[in-house]
């Protein structure tokens, strides 16, 4: 599903349900209240977000995983039929088994799908992982944290401002706030989100193209992307000098069928031009046909590397110990 206009402007239809997001506040309280959290014996980083839809949370956890030796994934692999523990093989297993964040994650590190995160992170503990990040399960109480990062896009920030489904947030921006060792802030801040983050460390952090996304300049391409916020892939393509001929917008981890990539290669070629897709997109494209599609693989670099590395101690001096 795409997000509704209202979440980011408001107005009469945010207002008409705001009750239920009143309700989802409360619900998310009483969940919080009622579990009683589990210590795992290793240190856990969980890197989440307050709003429903993309705000860099996967590149920011692909990142910090490659600052953490010995670290291990935990992901509830959302979208994919899988109950887990699992250890997820991206040779052997596809999105519908475990979801796209997953096998994207399982590049970098070890990454176990466990819709009980507790479950998960004891296998993890058990096949000598030193220490867990979790990409999500921020709202989620079943386990300790050692750190939590909270990710907010620079260019969103907190949407309205209200509760799904009144707005696109999972909790309220002071609630989630009260939990973060740190603030990580995507992009520039346009929405005004340091304003809003008091008594917390902010990190600024940008998501770049890699270096040989440079070859797009000039270069007629047709884009498609099924994510949080596909507009943000294409003004992407845009900044890149890429010349954006066709643009399609898919639903967040949306399966494509082979049938709709043969027509989008056929528009691309009666263009003249590329198709491109995301990282997390090409996962969900039928293996047979990735080959002709190119992907803009995207990395997270930090404004003061230091102020990470300092966020990040707690986790390194007992990763370090194990």
């Amino acid at each position: 599903m795409r997000a509704p206009g209202f979440w980011l402007t408001g107005g009469p239809m945010s207002a008409a349900l705001a009750p239920l997001g009143w309700a989802w506040e409360w619900g998310s309280r009483l969940r919080g209240a009622w579990t009683t959290a589990y210590r795992p014996n290793i240190p856990v980083i969980c890197i989440g977000n307050v709003v429903a839809g993309g705000a860099g949370k996967t590149p920011v956890a692909l990142s910090i995983a490659h600052r953490v030796p010995g670290a291990h994934f935990l992901s509830r692999g959302y979208g994919g039929e899988e109950v887990g523990p699992l250890l997820v093989n991206p040779r052997k297993h596809n999105h519908l088994q475990v979801g796209d964040e997953p096998l994207l994650l399982a590049e970098v590190a070890p990454c176990w799908v466990a819709k009980d995160r507790v479950a998960g992170a004891k296998a993890a503990a058990a096949n000598d992982a030193a220490c867990l990040i979790m990409d999500d399960g921020y709202q989620n109480p079943s386990l300790q944290k050692t750190i939590s990062l909270l990710v907010v896009d620079g260019h969103t920030g907190f949407g309205n401002g209200r509760c799904i489904p009144a707005g696109p947030l999972r909790e309220s921006v002071d609630r989630a706030l009260s939990r973060a060792s740190a603030v990580v802030i995507v992009g520039e801040d346009r929405a005004g989100v340091a304003a809003r983050v008091t008594g917390r460390p902010i990190l600024r952090a940008r998501q770049e193209p890699e270096a040989e996304a440079s070859v797009l300049a000039g270069r007629a391409v047709v884009a498609f992307a099924g994510i949080g916020r596909p507009e943000k892939f294409f003004h992407t393509l845009d900044g890149l000098g890429a010349r954006v001929v066709e643009a399609y917008a898919f639903p967040d981890h949306y399966s494509y069928l082979p049938s709709e990539i043969a027509e989008l290669a056929a528009i691309a070629e009666t263009n003249g031009a590329a198709l491109i897709t995301t990282t997390k997109d090409i996962v969900r494209v039928p293996a047979h046909v990735r080959d002709a599609i190119g992907v803009l693989r995207i990395v997270v670099t930090w404004e003061d590397e230091a102020a990470l590395f300092d966020i990040l101690q707690p986790v390194l001096k007992g990763a370090a110990r194990t």
